[in-house]
C-alpha cells in the first residue's frame, strides 16, 4: 500500500528539499511591516528616495497591511490596496498609485528570491488611468478675476499668475521661470520646480517637464501683457542664480525669477507654497464659494489660457502642444466641450436634418421696361434670411432670342434669387 496522509506530506516535503523548491512555512510568518522596513534598509538608494519609501510604508502600508504575514497576502489584497489609495482620502493619482505598487511588487519580489514566499501577489497589479476630467466652465476665472487674483497675491508671485494665465504653464513650470525662458515673442519652457525643492538637502531642485525627458522643451507664444509683467517683475526683483544637478549628474545653473528673499526661507518655492499664497489671494479678493473656500486653484489659470484660446478659434492641436499634453486626446477630453464653433455646427446640422427651414416665395413684382420686357423677381430662401442678387458673371440673353425656344426663359442666379424674363413675341 502506497504512502498517504502524513506520510505523503513527508515525501512531498523531502522531494521539494531535494529539488530546492521547499519553503519553510516559518519564513512566511514574517509580518509585511517588518519585511518592508528591512527591505528599505538593505537598498542602496539616495536619502531622498529612502525618505519617500519610509513615508509610504509608514503612512500607507503599515495602517492597511502591515500586520499581515507575508504568506497570508493575496493578489486581491493588493488590488484592494491600490483601489483604496486612489479612491480614499489619500486621493492619489492613478499614475502615482501605480508607481507605489511597483515599489511594493519589488519589495515582495525580493521575498520570493529570499524564499520567504513562493509567489509575488503584487506582481502586475495596476489601476487604469481615468480619463481626464472635463474642465468645468464655472471653475474658470474671467479676465477680471484673473487681474483680481494678481492684485491680491503676494507681489512676488504676481508674475506667476500671468505666466499661467498668459502661457498656460503648470504652477511648477511657472515657478521655474528663468532668464533662459524669455525669448522674442515667446517663452521656452524646459524645467519645473521639484516637489522636494523646499528641502535643504535637495540637489535636483529642477526636474524635466511632465511627460518629457531632460533636454526637451516647448515654446509658447506670448502676448504683450505677459512681456510687460515680466519687465515689471524685473524692475523690482533681479534674477537669482541657482546651481543644481541634472539627471545625468551634470551641474547646471539657472537665473530664476522666483526665489525667497527673506531670511530663513528655503532655496526655492514649490507648487505647494504658491498654492498657499494663491488660496489666500482668492479669499482676500472675495473669490470664494459658498463654503468660504477659494473658488479657484492655480490650475484654474491654465484652464483660462486654454479655454480663451479655443473660444477665439485657435486650433486645439496648437493649444495641446502649448499646454504640454502627452497627446491631443487629453486636450479634447478636458476642453473639447468648450469649442463654441463645434456647438454651433452641431445645432445647425441637426436642425437642418430634422426641421429644415421651409422655402418662402415672395409675391411677384413686375417692373416694365421701355423695350417691352418685364422682369419678375422671385425671392426663394430660408425664413428670416435676406436674399440678394449676386450678379457677378451672369450674362443676360441677346434681344434676337437666339437659343430661346420658348417665350419665357428662367435664368438661375447665384444664391437664392432667380429672375424670370418675359418676352413679348
Amino acid at each position: 500500500m502506497g504512502p498517504d496522509g502524513a506520510d505523503a506530506f513527508v515525501v512531498h516535503v523531502e522531494n521539494d528539499k531535494k529539488s530546492g523548491a521547499f519553503l519553510d512555512p516559518a519564513r512566511g510568518a514574517m509580518r509585511l511591516q517588518v519585511w518592508a522596513q528591512d527591505w528599505v534598509e538593505r537598498r542602496a538608494i539616495g536619502d531622498t528616495t529612502r525618505r519617500n519609501y519610509e513615508g509610504f510604508i509608514r503612512n500607507h502600508i503599515v495602517p492597511r497591511l502591515g500586520h499581515r504575514t507575508l504568506a497570508s497576502l493575496t493578489r486581491r489584497d493588493f488590488e484592494q490596496f491600490a483601489k483604496s489609495l486612489h479612491g480614499s482620502g489619500a486621493g492619489l493619482a492613478a499614475s502615482t498609485v501605480n508607481d507605489r505598487i511597483l515599489v511594493v511588487a519589488a519589495m515582495l519580489e525580493a521575498a520570493v528570491v529570499d524564499k520567504q514566499i513562493p509567489d509575488n501577489p503584487a506582481r502586475g497589479v495596476r489601476i487604469s488611468r481615468a480619463r481626464p476630467a472635463a474642465a468645468d466652465e464655472d471653475e474658470i476665472p474671467t479676465p477680471t478675476e484673473v487681474d483680481l487674483i494678481a492684485a491680491h497675491i503676494s507681489p512676488q508671485y504676481r508674475l506667476a499668475v500671468y505666466l499661467q494665465a498668459g502661457t498656460g504653464q503648470r504652477p511648477s513650470e511657472a515657478l521655474a521661470f528663468s532668464t533662459e525662458c524669455r525669448r522674442s515673442g515667446f517663452v521656452r519652457i524646459r524645467w519645473q520646480v521639484s516637489a522636494m525643492a523646499h528641502r535643504a538637502d535637495c540637489h535636483r531642485v529642477f526636474v524635466p517637464l511632465k511627460n518629457r525627458t531632460e533636454g526637451e522643451y516647448r515654446d509658447v507664444p506670448t502676448a504683450l501683457f505677459v512681456d510687460q509683467e515680466v519687465d515689471a517683475h524685473l524692475s523690482i526683483w533681479k534674477p537669482v542664480p541657482v546651481i543644481f544637478i541634472g539627471r545625468r549628474g551634470k551641474r547646471r545653473r539657472l537665473e530664476v525669477f522666483f526665489s525667497p528673499r527673506a531670511h530663513g526661507k528655503s532655496t526655492m518655492p514649490t507648487a505647494s507654497t504658491y498654492g498657499y499664497h494663491f488660496k489666500k489671494a482668492c479669499q482676500s479678493a472675495g473669490l470664494v464659494g459658498a463654503d468660504g473656500e477659494a473658488a479657484y486653484t492655480p490650475g484654474s489659470l491654465r484652464h483660462f489660457f486654454a479655454s480663451t484660446a479655443l473660444a477665439h478659434g485657435v486650433p486645439i492641436y496648437e493649444v495641446s502642444r502649448w499646454l504640454g499634453h502627452r497627446s491631443v486626446k487629453t486636450t479634447i477630453d478636458i476642453y473639447g466641450h468648450l469649442l463654441p464653433s463645434a456647438w454651433r455646427r452641431c445645432r445647425t446640422v441637426l436642425q437642418d436634418a430634422m426641421r429644415p427651414a421651409p422655402l418662402i416665395e415672395a409675391g411677384p413684382t413686375e417692373a416694365p421696361t421701355e423695350s417691352g420686357v418685364s422682369t419678375q423677381a422671385t425671392g426663394q430662401g430660408a425664413a428670416g434670411e435676406a436674399t440678394e442678387l449676386q450678379g457677378a458673371g451672369i450674362e443676360l440673353p441677346c434681344w434676337d432670342g437666339v437659343g430661346m425656344g420658348t417665350p419665357e426663359t428662367t435664368f438661375p442666379q447665384v444664391g437664392a434669387l432667380h429672375q424670370t424674363f418675359r418676352f413679348d413675341v
